[in-house]
């Protein structure tokens, strides 16, 4: 169980090359002297992924690498679990399928009540994040910048845990409510993460965080064994000596301070109370009474409440305004922290506390909310400074070297911000690729006549089978423009934010198939897009000023053209701003560089050659479910006459285990919005089978 000693075993076919060698030598070097904050600087497409590895590996120190949104971190999680398939790679993100945070709006008079979808399997992948934590040193945890939101008490988490040890004397009535007291729920019928059934002198525990359960036989009062069981089938995996079980929730305390923290809450109710009747707020004051003795019922009752993190202050004994725990806690004082696309990541990290702020300071006015509330929030930026990162000297005017065995940053981007910029004791550049490939060429042309031009261009990329990017400014524009180039026989289509998520990715996927040859968007196109085919880059309207247009974005969205050996980027514009001449600058510098690398190398450059499945698809679930079933063998769960139209020769109970199996599969590969689907297809049989 418990893992301290193993090491980081990176697992790949080939080896550095181009830049990695120098900018994982740099970084390594950087870290052993102690620099606290270092960038990696690398072009699309140089293999950034794999020099972060080559960190982890020559440091041997957990990593948590943080990532803009839940695709680039799903992204990133399947590449290191590739990479260290030996070691502990696990992935946190938002559990919410849907959430819409509770709101009140009081020129409306509106209150909106917490609307929350949780999604299992992520929720188990955060459990599995934080026990692997406090069990063992090997550990990568790939988290989007929901990272920084509060979390239970690491100490909290790790003394609530229940071991149980081979022939060690435990009552049955006791091994039990220790169960429950970690938010373990008994189920008899149903067997799933968070729950446990006993059966005489058996009793098993489906951990909320694991993938298998475990049974635990008792003679008398003494464990008599251990083991590790399939929940599926109830096949016998391992046997164990010892087991622990970690709570099934990440808000815990013990009954001294459990009881203690429902005297505080209702000591701020009456607080609160007597504050709203003092300025004569009567409704405010009746409000907040009722909803928060109802909560204190529920909590003293059950152990939990809709909205308990709004309390988690007092449940872990901090003060007003101190810093929430959060994921970071759970790290050892010297992890290493990789921050992924930082240019977008960092200001996200600075913008997210005001407007959780604005929203929770509305309830606390209106009574639907203690003020303990605001202290459920994510960190202030310089909160998560001070957690991941040494303090700065500023009175010296420079930052001090970090202390040794500390947390330390390295930012990665291909376009690093001003806070990278100015903040770094060092940049490693990673330019030239492994594959040889130069940025594309970056082109100017004037605004008029920019269709007519772009048209003549396209297909000339069409008639070698390369596909092209446009970005526009609006999305009305990217909608007319689509049907512009349709009725100009040009295969194309828009991809904007109306579009949901799976359509967003099966029109990717057609475009890298030839199903279409241009694709127009707006900002949906820059960071994270892996499309080899796609040879020339638009930008329409260039020289307007804004974010769209900014040097970073230019240079993000040019980088979409830099997996093609033909790669080409046309500006459209009248005037060249000042980001497009940074633009072009930087591009022609990084040009020269690799240029000459290849000469002296003799490296001829070729382009990337990936498979189509790789990318996030979203393929029609109706036809891969059918396919699925067709498939499928006999069920030894089927009965006769258990039927549908369409598939007659296969039953229902195996339609659902074929179903079940690939939900849980698809999971696994962090594709859930097509588990979704799935589930709810399960759902709707299951009800034609009990109709019957």
């Amino acid at each position: 169980m418990w893992c301290w000693m193993k090491k980081f075993e990176l697992v790949a076919d080939f080896q550095p090359g181009g830049n990695q060698p120098e900018a994982i030598a740099k970084l390594t070097e950087g870290l052993k002297q102690n620099h606290y904050l270092q960038t990696l600087l690398g072009v699309t497409g140089s293999g950034k992924t794999f020099t972060m590895a080559h960190v982890i590996q020559n440091l041997q120190r957990p990593a948590l690498v943080i990532s803009p949104n839940k695709t680039l971190a799903a992204q990133l999680f399947s590449e290191f679990r590739q990479f260290f398939p030996h070691n502990a790679v696990h992935y946190f993100v938002s559990y919410y399928d849907h959430y819409r945070p509770e709101a009140y709006m009081p020129t409306t008079d509106t209150f909106l009540e917490k609307e929350a979808q949780v999604n299992e399997e992520i929720n188990r992948f955060r459990l599995a994040s934080t026990t692997s934590l406090l069990t063992r040193r090997d550990v990568i945890i790939i988290a989007s910048v929901s990272c920084i939101y509060g979390l239970g008490d690491p100490s909290n988490y790790r003394e609530q845990c229940v071991t149980v040890t081979l022939g060690e004397t435990i009552r049955r009535r006791d091994l039990l409510s220790s169960l429950v007291a970690l938010q373990y729920s008994r189920n008899e019928v149903g067997f799933w993460r968070g729950n446990f059934r006993a059966r005489g002198d058996v009793v098993e525990v489906f951990p909320a965080y694991a993938e298998v359960a475990y049974r635990i036989e008792l003679f008398g009062d003494e464990i008599d064994r251990i083991t590790e069981i399939d929940t599926l089938t109830g096949e016998i995996l391992g046997v164990h000596q010892e087991v622990s079980i970690f709570p099934a929730k990440h808000f815990m305390t013990d009954e001294e301070k459990f009881e203690q923290a429902l005297l505080d809450i209702e000591t701020e109710m009456q607080t609160q109370i007597d504050h709203f009747r003092e300025n004569r707020k009567y409704l405010e004051a009746q409000r907040i009474e009722s909803r928060t003795r109802y909560d204190i019922e529920m909590l003293r009752e059950t152990g939990y409440c809709n909205g308990v993190e709004n309390y988690s202050r007092h449940f872990t004994d901090q003060r007003s305004g101190e810093p929430p725990y959060c994921l970071i806690d759970y790290f050892p004082d010297d992890a290493l922290i990789f921050i992924d696309e930082s240019h977008v990541a960092i200001p996200q990290l600075g913008g997210m506390y005001v407007g959780d702020r604005s929203r929770k300071q509305t309830l606390v006015e209106y009574g639907f909310r203690l003020p303990c509330a605001l202290d459920n929030r994510p960190l202030r930026f310089e909160e998560f400074e001070a957690k991941v990162m040494p303090v700065k000297n500023s009175a010296a005017g420079s930052p001090l070297p970090a202390p040794r065995n500390c947390r330390q940053v390295v930012c990665v981007s291909a376009t690093p911000g001003p806070y990278e910029l100015e903040n770094s004791q060092q940049i490693a550049e990673q330019i030239i690729r492994p594959t040889g490939l130069i940025d594309p060429r970056v082109t100017l042309h004037p605004v008029e006549g920019q269709i007519d031009h772009l048209i003549g261009v396209i297909n000339q990329r069409v008639e070698k089978e390369q596909r092209v990017i446009v970005t526009t400014l609006t999305k009305r524009m990217a909608e007319d423009l689509s049907e512009y180039f349709t009725e100009a026989g040009i295969r194309a289509k828009y991809l904007h934010s109306d579009i949901d998520t799976l359509e967003r990715a099966q029109i990717l996927k057609e475009l890298r198939s030839g199903v279409f040859d241009v694709i127009i968007g707006i900002n949906l196109l820059r960071e994270g897009l892996d499309l080899p085919e796609v040879s020339l880059v638009a930008i329409l309207d260039a020289d307007r000023s804004g974010f769209l247009r900014s040097e970073r974005s230019l240079i993000q969205t040019a980088g979409r053209a830099a997996r093609n050996i033909d790669g080409e980027v046309i500006l459209y514009a009248d005037t060249i701003t000042p980001a497009i001449q940074t633009t072009i600058e930087e591009t022609e510098r990084r040009r020269k560089v690799q240029v000459t690398y290849n000469q002296a190398n003799n490296i001829t450059p070729a382009t990337i050659d990936k498979a189509i499945q790789d990318l996030i698809k979203a393929a029609d679930q109706q036809e891969d479910t059918h396919s699925i079933l067709a498939e499928s063998k006999t069920s030894p769960y089927a009965t006769s006459g258990e039927t549908v139209s369409g598939t007659d020769s296969i039953s229902l109970s195996e339609q659902i285990q074929a179903l079940e199996t690939e939900m849980h599969e698809v999971a696994q590969n962090l594709d859930f919005e097509r588990a979704a689907v799935l589930r709810d297809e399960v759902a709707s049989l299951k009800l034609q089978q009990l109709s019957r």
